[in-house]
């Protein structure tokens, strides 16, 4: 899937704009908090620091959250027969309902993270430790080889609970402890599901900040969203994964876009979730938010539009990743084109450990619709 976004063509983001470790690690007294938030109101933008949301919303807001846990989804295996084989990293993906799970095999580099290597092949076993194994079935979508669906033959929670580590990418300097990746808002699932990478647009939150959310009379509402690994290397869409949006949570946005409070998103994958479940119909024609759970594979785009979402807080994406789709889905050509242009020039932090962007409505009370605002 080629991503599009007019006038983010030429982006170039500076190697040296990666955010190598987590805020807290960047010098005496940080906190996770301690990052950046640029704020889009349409092509306007303003800078402050994350400990700043709070007055940015106002009571009746709903801020809606991903619970899911962080796996230490990223184990050692070697691939083929006994004594020797080829090494390789096992990230597992995403578990299906039929027990198998998806997986993407990398190869090691001596610096601790991977790089990317093909699937398969068919048939092959991947010898993992404490006596596990992997049998590679074939490719989760036709035509595409980097996630395959496999059989794991052992208590796979337990593996990753003994054995996995978090998944990690060359832009980081070195190996962090599950802790760092894991957000405020996580809560253990009960089958020992979760998501192969962090919902990193929570990380930033602490209970201090929370508190004074709810102080302030923001809600925060949860929900789940196990996500795979990331896409981005391929240029692909987001592959099927499994959410759930409680009843409660449903409730709760629906009360407050009745009160005239905005919706806003933190993160991708709660955009993801809140717009798989939300009720069909015209956009911006009285949709509304409803409880949902399964899989869902829909991919939010500018020509599909959001039905209740009305801002989103998130990280800074690749200018190739699909997730800009849904950004400018959410606010609009312009205001996307201004903000990245702004995040390069101010030497804002890409990826998971950076700095974070607020999408808010362009006027109070207007509530971004697609269809309006795809420029």
């Amino acid at each position: 899937m080629s991503v599009v976004v007019d006038g983010l063509e030429g982006l170039r983001v500076p190697e040296e704009l990666s955010a190598r470790v987590p805020a807290e690690q960047r010098g005496p007294g940080r906190g996770r908090d301690d990052v950046r938030l640029l704020v889009s109101r349409g092509e306007a933008v303003s800078h402050h620091a994350f400990r700043e949301l709070p007055a940015l919303l106002r009571a009746g807001d709903v801020l809606v959250v991903n619970t899911s846990p962080t796996l230490a989804a990223a184990v050692d295996g070697r691939l083929g027969p006994e004594p020797g084989g080829e090494p390789v990293v096992v990230h597992f993906s995403t578990r299906g309902d039929d027990g198998r799970w998806a997986v993407e095999l990398r190869s090691p580099e001596p610096s601790g993270s991977t790089r990317p290597r093909a699937g398969g092949p068919a048939g092959a076993v991947v010898r993992l430790p404490g006596g596990g194994r992997l049998a590679l079935a074939g490719p989760l979508t036709p035509g595409s080889g980097r996630l395959w669906w496999a059989r794991a033959y052992g208590d796979v929670p337990g593996l990753l609970g003994r054995y996995g580590r978090p998944i990690r990418y060359g832009y980081t300097e070195r190996d962090q402890p599950l802790s760092a990746y894991q957000t405020v808002f996580a809560r253990p699932s009960p089958d020992g599901g979760g998501s192969a990478e962090m919902p990193s647009a929570g990380r930033p939150f602490t209970a201090g900040l929370v508190a004074e959310l709810a102080a302030r009379g923001v809600w925060i509402a949860p929900l789940s969203l196990h996500t795979g690994v990331a896409s981005a290397e391929a240029h692909e869409p987001p592959y099927p994964e499994r959410f759930e949006v409680p009843a409660a949570t449903a409730a709760l946005v629906n009360a407050a876009r009745a009160a005239g409070g905005r919706v806003i998103a933190v993160g991708t994958t709660v955009v993801r979730a809140l717009e798989s479940a939300a009720v069909a119909g015209p956009v911006g024609a009285g949709a509304s938010a409803r409880a949902g759970r399964g899989w869902t594979d829909l991919v939010v785009t500018p020509a599909r539009g959001v039905r209740v979402v009305d801002g989103l807080l998130t990280g800074l994406h690749e200018p190739e990743a699909s997730h800009l789709l849904m950004l400018e889905a959410v606010a609009g050509r312009a205001a996307l084109r201004s903000a990245y242009a702004a995040a390069v020039r101010d030497r804002y932090l890409w990826h998971e450990f950076g700095d974070l962007h607020l999408l808010l409505p362009e006027e109070e009370g207007h509530r971004v619709r697609c269809g309006s605002n795809s420029g």
